[in-house]
């Protein structure tokens, strides 16, 4: 019991470590809370509420796995390095893709509702 503890203390860690850090998921928290108020403003459905939990969690889950392969690369690569770049460029591309896949998904739900 006492690993599983220590274990959700170092996820909330990591968590605490991002939001202090790092710009883009604070940004992306500010964008979940605005989805999450709108939603109940709006009266979305269950349905809706399934696509725009999915989308919240997609788009913080690749921010913080961006996170840790920055910090990885940074580790293994101090100097500057093309590859090193390569590889930071396309983990925020992913970063990148999900969240205009979310403000798709998002425009589909809110936009009609207007």
């Amino acid at each position: 019991m006492k690993k599983l503890i220590e274990g959700f203390g170092y996820a909330f860690k990591g968590l605490g470590y991002a939001a202090s850090t790092q710009l883009n998921f604070r940004i992306h928290l500010v964008a979940m809370l605005a989805a999450i108020g709108l939603g109940f403003y709006l009266h979305i459905s269950t349905a809706e509420w399934c696509w725009i939990i999915a989308c919240i969690a997609a788009v913080l889950i690749t921010e913080l796995l961006n996170t840790a392969i920055e910090i990885l690369v940074d580790l293994v690569s101090p100097e500057y390095n093309v590859k090193a770049g390569h590889i930071k460029d396309v983990s925020a591309a992913a970063v990148l893709i999900t969240a205009i896949f979310a403000a798709i998904i998002g425009a589909i739900i809110f936009i009609p509702k207007f």
